[in-house]
């Protein structure tokens, strides 16, 4: 007599690999809202930078960081350490030229007594951002993933803009900013969001992590999803 074998029916086959699919799409779908809510805190992080500048200017009729009255205009600010000679006329070369309307020096600065880092310092006591304004290495803030966002005047000197363009023009606008350590998939999906979509043209532009200033951007095409890239953005 023959042992009666049992086995799954097309059915319960089918019911099963529905599951599956359900599990999958659900996976995926969490991971595109996760990816989602990423790109959007990064975006955040450029949009509230001209928040900061403008309450600043609103309350103290002075520019965040170059304030030569910092350390009046609000409790445990520092003034930024002015150098010996100052000529308006090359500022960020000049330095800290306080009170002439710039950010002067470059947003990689680590110097704490830069206006480039002060800039983080005054905004927090002015109340317009969290963050530490005393005791750190580095006053500048850390986006979601993880790298650093940093602030600087435009300049028309190529040694001191971030990006050029694909056409060896540099990034453009009264201030510069720049958000460090960003996967290529997300600065992709930035500069669709927030400019023209083209990652080498346009306010918003990208460049691999740690290239030199006044290096070319990336176009669109040629990043890479997995790999690291500095946005910066012009406003």
């Amino acid at each position: 007599m023959k042992n009666k074998q049992s086995g799954f029916t097309l059915i319960e086959i089918a019911i099963v690999l529905v599951i599956i699919g359900l599990l999958l799409g659900g996976v995926l779908k969490g991971q595109e809202l996760i990816n989602s809510a990423k790109v959007k805190n990064l975006a955040t992080d450029f949009k509230n930078i001209p928040v900061y500048i403008y309450g600043y200017q609103d309350k103290f009729r002075a520019l965040p960081g170059d304030d030569a009255q910092a350390s009046s205009h609000v409790s445990g600010a520092t003034n930024a350490s002015k150098p010996t000679t100052c000529n308006n006329a090359v500022a960020p070369a000049s330095g800290n030229c306080l009170g002439n309307g710039l950010i002067d020096g470059l947003w990689t600065s680590k110097t704490l007594t830069d206006e480039v880092q002060l800039f983080w310092q005054h905004v927090r006591l002015a109340g317009l951002a969290p963050g530490p304004t005393a005791g750190v290495a580095d006053y500048r803030p850390t986006n979601a993933s993880g790298g650093v966002i940093g602030i600087q005047s435009g300049s028309s000197q190529a040694t001191y803009f971030p990006i050029m363009d694909s056409s060896s023009n540099p990034i453009r606008g009264t201030y510069i900013v720049c958000s460090d350590g960003i996967l290529g998939k997300f600065a992709k999906q930035l500069d669709i969001q927030m400019d023209d979509g083209a990652t080498d043209t346009g306010s918003m532009m990208a460049i691999t992590s740690g290239s030199a200033f006044g290096s070319k951007a990336v176009a669109f095409a040629a990043i890479d999803d997995a790999g690291t890239y500095t946005v910066c953005m012009g406003i």
